[in-house]
This record gives structure tokens, sequence and C-alpha cells, in this order.
């Protein structure tokens, strides 16, 4: 009785465990699943802290004598997705809380937690560029690097390793990999229905925007353009004064900016046009190059292009096109201040057309790279948004995917991979 007892205690302790550990992530979709902004982040660091205390508290005892829990799970997870800066306050607080414990172990704890704390994160960066199921092993590899050292650490204490050590070894490193795969698992899908739900609803956006245009854009240009042909008139007239003029010539400014946002709206009402071409996008690449650099070089600003891919994508040509001049023309601008260098490599990997586009310019948030690509979204002052919305809307129709990087200060790079 009293062996079923512990073994049922054992149990109910471990479920205890995992509850604490669905808090954070259960809180996510209830709550914050439609939007991730850096405050969420940080209330989501915030509940996983809580998580950790708890499993902290109420730990798993073993009839070896020590104490074992998954603090370590939520630990691991925040390392991985967020790094040094969003991990360093869950090592504190998991410290600081097991020295309030006290107890045999307080210092094994410190190193144990220093060496994860030092050696986890420097697999960050490449951890959030892999795909969900390559991310979920990550993780499950992570639990067992850091489960096999925790007990290769314990083993010290121990003169001869006996069957039972080694039976709590395999029982409690298959429990941290089990509650790895389901609570990664969870937050694979939470960041897939995201992404399904973005694309949902800028599909959306584009239909509206579709819709609107294909309807009234045609007869919005045409009084624009007789406007401006008898403004143009007017301001070669010698019987008005000059400050008049001056009037005149915002106003044609102004006409002008408004032609542009209709063509942008036409844009996106052309259904998909007769150049269709199969080609590897090498014309493209040139053209856009050849009609850009005049531009590049008036903001002092030099093109590099590099070209090896040899696959081939059927595509529209026309849109293509203007997607790579919208792309160029964002990064010199975003150089136009101090000049700088604008590298476009177009290379092949696995059975995908990889395109990156990289300057050296202001850069952005990741508050502004979560809202590119919205209609009416734009970084530059007087920008529309629609010329970002296009390239997701390009890129989208030859089933491609658009991935952006930047930072404030040092630029921006959009990685296009597009499937063959």
């Amino acid at each position: 009785m009293n062996v079923m007892g512990r073994k049922f205690r054992l149990i109910e302790t471990i479920l205890l465990n995992f509850i604490f550990l669905l808090f954070p992530v259960l809180t996510t979709v209830i709550f914050f699943e439609n939007k991730v902004t850096n405050f969420n982040k940080y209330l989501i660091m915030l509940l996983s802290a809580v998580s950790l205390v708890l499993c902290m508290a109420f730990p798993i005892k073993l009839e070896l004598g020590f104490i074992i829990d998954l603090r370590f799970i939520p630990f691991i997870i925040v390392a991985l997705f967020g790094g040094y800066k969003m991990v360093f306050p869950l090592y504190i607080v998991l410290n600081s809380y097991r020295f309030f414990i006290g107890g045999e172990g307080i210092y094994h704890s410190l190193i144990f937690s220093t060496v994860i704390f030092i050696l986890i994160p420097l697999l960050s960066s490449k951890f959030i560029q892999q795909k969900a199921n390559t991310r979920i092993l990550y993780a499950i590899g992570a639990s067992i690097f850091t489960m096999t050292l925790y007990f290769f650490l314990l083993s010290f204490n121990y003169q001869t390793l006996t069957s039972e050590f080694w039976t709590l070894t395999f029982l409690t490193l298959a429990i941290n990999i089990i509650v790895f795969f389901i609570i990664m698992s969870l937050i694979e899908k939470i960041i897939a229905n995201m992404k399904t739900r973005e694309m949902y609803l800028r599909s959306e956006r584009l239909k509206d925007i579709s819709d609107l245009s294909a309807s009234i854009a045609h007869e919005i240009r045409n009084p624009l353009t007789v406007t401006s042909g008898f403004l143009q008139l007017l301001n070669d007239s010698k019987t008005i004064s000059s400050s008049e003029k001056i009037y005149i010539e915002f106003s044609l400014k102004e006409l002008k900016r408004a032609e542009k946002i209709v063509s942008d709206f036409l844009a996106f009402s052309k259904p998909q046009s007769e150049t269709m071409v199969y080609s590897n996008f090498k014309k493209e690449v040139e053209y856009v190059e050849n009609i850009m650099r005049p531009y590049a070089k008036m903001n002092q600003v030099d093109i590099q292009v590099s070209f090896t891919n040899s696959l081939k994508k059927r595509y529209d040509e026309n849109q293509v096109q203007q997607c790579l001049i919208n792309l160029f023309k964002n990064g010199i601008e975003a150089m136009k201040e101090k000049g700088g260098t604008l590298y476009v490599d177009v290379s092949e990997q696995k059975n995908a057309i990889s395109i990156k586009i990289k300057d050296n310019g202001i850069g952005m948030t990741s508050e502004e790279m979560t809202q590119l690509g919205k209609p009416y979204y734009s970084t530059k002052k007087g920008g529309t948004g629609l010329g970002m919305l296009m390239v997701y809307s390009t890129i989208r129709n030859v089933k491609g995917e658009v991935n952006v990087e930047s930072t404030v200060g040092k630029g921006t790079t959009f990685l296009i991979s597009i499937p063959v």
C-alpha cells in the first residue's frame, strides 16, 4: 500500500508540474494568440517565471533522497525562443528562489543553471529560423543534453551507480522528453494558427482592396488627369503671380501623388495577365537592376547583384518586376541619408529559389516588421503601404514565403523563398 501510495503521489506531482507548465501556454492561447507584441512577450516571460517557481515549490521527490522538478522546461523554452535577453530574468528568479528554499544542492543548482544559461541561448538565432518540427527536435535535444548533464553531475555523489539510479535516470529523462514534446507541439500549433490567421486576414484585405480598386480607380483617374492638365496650363500663364504659382505647383504635386495611389490600387485589381513566363528570374532581376541604378546613384547607393539560380518557375513577369522594383526602392530609400550598398542575391536552395535583398539602412523595430504587408501601413512618411502589400501578394501568388530580418540602425534583409 505504501509503495502504491508513493507511486500515486509521484504521478500526481508530475501531473501538477505539467499543469504549471501549461499555464503560460493556455494563457497565451486565451488572451494573446491574435497578436504578439513586445508587451505580450514580456508578460509571457513573467508567466514562465511563475510556472518555473511553482514547479520548484511542488517538486518531485525521488526515493534516492533527491528532489527533481520540471523547472528547466520553461527556462530552456524561453532561452531558445528569446535568447539571453529574455532568459536572464528567469535565471535570476530560478537561483533567487533556490537560495530562498535553501537546503542541500544550492550550489549544484547554481552551477547547473549557469551552464544551461550560457550554452542554450547560443542556439536561439539558429533555432528561430528552423521549421516547426525541427524546432521541436531542437527542444527535445536540449532536454536530453540538460538531463544527461544533470545526472552526470549527480553521479559524483555515489561511489557505485545502482540499477535504481539508472532506472530513475531513464524515467526522469523520459518524463522531460514527453513533456517537452507536448509543450513544444502546443507552442508550434499556436504559432501556426497565428500565421494562418494573419495570411487569411491579408487575403481578405487584398480581396477588399481589389474589389474597391476595380470599381472606382478608373473613374477617379480620369478627372485627376483632366484637372492636372488644366493646372499645368494655368501654371504656364503669365497673368498669375509667382506666389499663386507656388499653390499650383503644390496642387500638381498632390495630384501626382493621388495618381500614384490610384495606380497602386489598380495593380491589385489586375488578374494574372498574359505575361506569364517560365523562367529563373534572371531577366527580371537584370531589368530592375538597370532601371533602379540611376535612382540608387542619386541617393549615393551602390547595387551589387549575385545570380546563381538555375531553377525555373512559372510566374507573371510584370508582377514580379513590380515586386522587385518595390523592394529595391525601399532598400535604397532606407539608405538615402548616409548612402550604402544594396546587396541582392538570387540562388537555389534544394527545391526552392532564394532571393535575398539586404540594405544597411535605418532598419526597423520588431513591431514595425509585424505590420509589413498591411494596407495603409508604411514606415515612410507619406507612404501608403500598398507597395509592400503588392510584394506579399505577388510572392503568395507563386506559393512563396517572405521573411524579414531587421535591426534598427543596421539595416534590413528580405528573404524570399519560392518553391519549385
